[in-house]
């Protein structure tokens, strides 16, 4: 629901009943991630997508039809369809289960709040039950900061605290998911399946020396929609106007200014300055962070000689193999845009673990998934 938030928020300022669809399974190759929404008001007015135009028509009835009746949450299911491609169905192959469920933001501030959270660009979670109890069906709970809110009708149950304690992991992993709570009789009397949604900061890339390739390389991270850092210990090279599409230009010495900044599980560092005063004491910090990507710049012959003096400053070999160097995947890079891509395509595979060849040589699908208040109360 997340990818329509700027709508959804202003329904729910103006307390405008929808029906959200949304995307809680997928089998094979669909268009769309779990978690994706389209959403439907009381005037017919449409917002989002769950499958790029395969089945938005009938979604789209289902929705109208369940405001009409103010019914309970309904489950759907699309799949391709052999027999006719223009029936409903997915022509890519894949398939697709479907909630689709009235919201009244009347009764469900907390989503509201957590839709604000995500339209001013802070973390927020939405964990909403897709599978279990008909009761349950459909109920949500947001994560706002250190706090939660959940539905009313989820006040009464135990396992509102689980709930809670998964979204809140997933958010500090920035990863859209679902989950399963399982019988537990002291936390989760009942089995359920929760979507988790998230909202997370921007993940970080940290790139280290201010040249053509960092110029490049900040661009195609801003588009992938990475908060980009550039630093460097030349002022007369390291400047706003040279790199327009970083967030932040730093004048540092590498290794002292990534000692001092945040860093977690999805940042990526990028080392373009192949100089041994910079890039030793950089990486043997770097690479002793909980980070998701250290990448470093230079010849075979540049990567050899500096795997050497990172030994002579003590570091592991368990610690250097961490390291991707010559820095990207082999596509033939030669420019400095061509290298920003060869390096984000390695940093996205790295991410999603997946192989970086090319699909045509790959068999198998081409999508991988790589306690309760009342609704006006927060726990902290």
């Amino acid at each position: 629901m997340l990818n329509i938030a700027d709508t959804l928020h202003r329904w729910c300022r103006e307390r405008r009943p929808f029906a959200l669809a949304t995307v809680v399974d997928v089998t094979g190759s669909a268009p769309l991630p779990i978690g994706t929404s389209l959403a439907v008001d009381e005037d017919g007015d449409a917002v989002g997508s769950i499958s790029g135009g395969c089945v938005e028509g009938a979604v789209y009835e289902l929705c109208r039809q369940i405001l009409h009746d103010r019914g309970a949450p309904r489950r759907a299911w699309f799949g391709y369809s052999d027999d006719d491609a223009f029936a409903v169905g997915l022509t890519c192959g894949g398939e697709l289960d479907v909630l689709v469920q009235r919201v009244d933001p009347a009764t469900r501030p907390h989503l509201g709040a957590a839709l604000a959270e995500t339209v001013e660009g802070r973390p927020a979670a939405v964990a909403q039950v897709v599978d279990g109890p008909d009761r349950l069906l459909g109920a949500t709970l947001s994560v706002l900061g250190d706090s939660w809110i959940a539905d009313d009708a989820l006040a009464a149950e135990a396992t509102c605290r689980t709930m809670a304690d998964r979204a809140a992991a997933q958010l500090r992993a920035g990863r859209t998911a679902r989950v399963s709570l399982g019988a537990d009789a002291d936390t989760c009397p009942e089995p359920l399946s929760v979507l988790v949604h998230t909202a997370a900061t921007r993940p970080r890339m940290l790139i280290f020396g201010a040249t053509d390739f960092a110029a490049a390389l900040s661009r195609a991270g801003r588009f992938l929609g990475h908060h980009v850092t550039v630093c460097d210990a030349r002022p007369v090279f390291a400047t706003a106007a040279r790199f327009p599409d970083a967030d932040e230009v730093v004048v540092d010495w590498p290794h002292r200014y990534l000692s001092r900044t945040t860093v977690d599980a999805r940042t990526a560092i990028c080392v373009l300055t192949h100089d041994a005063k910079f890039d030793v004491p950089l990486l043997r910090l770097a690479l002793d962070l909980p980070v998701g990507y250290v990448g470093a710049m230079g010849s075979r012959r540049t990567h050899d000689e500096r795997l050497d003096r990172l030994r002579e400053v003590g570091v592991a070999e368990q610690k250097l193999g961490l390291l991707h160097s010559p820095i990207g995947l082999d596509l033939g890079a030669r420019t400095p845009e061509e290298t920003a891509i060869s390096i984000t395509a390695e940093i996205i595979a790295g991410a999603h673990r997946a192989s970086g060849l090319p699909l045509a040589r790959l068999n198998g699908p081409i999508h991988r998934d790589s306690g309760v208040v009342p609704e006006s109360a927060r726990h902290a």
